[in-house]
């Protein structure tokens, strides 16, 4: 009999810290959400204020230079919102039109951003700590009532749509990490992305199936283009693949033998 495969374990462990990262970014939004939410840096820039959230987002586009989308995949607490209640999820969004319009978002939210400042008279400070009290998000009913239909609307988002369907089609960050990836690899930066052997491949699906953005990685697989804006580089299609096929890489590094 042959020996079991036991480079898969170290993958499996992967894949249980990430769904625990997850849920810990869920559960700590009473305290994070005003450094993550969009909405916050407009209320900044109205009154020339960088948030702590405004901060974020130049980090992360920075990241998505090199790591792309990773954010998205272990981090984000919206994300992690749909993925909790991805039982409930069963279709996968379609590919056309309604995933560019993520891209129309970002332009319109970055330009009222720009319009906000301009109109404040300039960057008068930085307040990282902006919108909290003494550093927690939510700090009355109310706002954990607007939190609450917030995450309430990004969950139905994704059940009408299919799985993670606001990160498909009206999430802000996604299209500044989009960018950014594009640009990193315009420049031909060392970037970190998912490599496959196609040929060790068993055509089992499992990839596909198991993908938190519905994508279908065994066509990317076989067609050699792991490449692709929704790719969240969380390596469940990794962590999941009983031959192995699908790993992490960086730019120029061939999949191993």
């Amino acid at each position: 009999m042959a020996e079991p495969d036991q480079s898969q374990t170290p993958e499996s462990s992967r894949l249980r810290i990430r769904r625990w990262i997850l849920i810990i970014t869920f559960l700590l939004i009473p305290v994070t959400i005003f450094y993550i939410s969009p909405i916050v840096i407009m209320m900044g820039a109205s009154e020339g204020i960088v948030t702590g959230s405004f901060l974020l987002y130049i980090i992360l586009f920075v990241l998505s230079l090199f790591a792309g989308r990773i954010w998205c995949g272990w981090l984000c607490p919206m994300g992690a919102c749909q993925e909790i209640g991805s039982p409930l999820i069963k279709k996968t969004v379609k590919e056309g039109w309604p995933n560019w319009i993520k891209y129309g978002i970002t332009v319109l939210w970055i330009a009222a951003i720009a319009r906000a400042f301009l109109a404040a008279g300039g960057m008068k400070g930085i307040d990282p700590l902006y919108g909290t009290v003494y550093g927690v998000s939510i700090s009355s009913v109310q706002v954990l009532m607007i939190v609450v239909m917030i995450f309430a609307g990004i969950f139905i988002v994704a059940f009408l749509t299919g799985r993670r369907g606001f990160c498909h089609i009206l999430c802000p960050i996604a299209g500044i990490m989009v960018a950014g990836r594009k640009i990193g690899n315009f420049l031909g930066l060392s970037t970190l992305h998912l490599s496959a052997a196609a040929d060790r491949c068993i055509d089992c699906m499992t990839c596909s199936e198991k993908c938190p953005m519905g994508l279908d990685v065994h066509s990317m697989v076989r067609s050699g283009k792991m490449e692709c804006p929704d790719c969240i580089l969380c390596a469940t299609c990794a962590d999941v693949c009983p031959e192995g096929v699908i790993r992490y890489s960086t730019k120029g590094k061939k999949f191993p033998d």
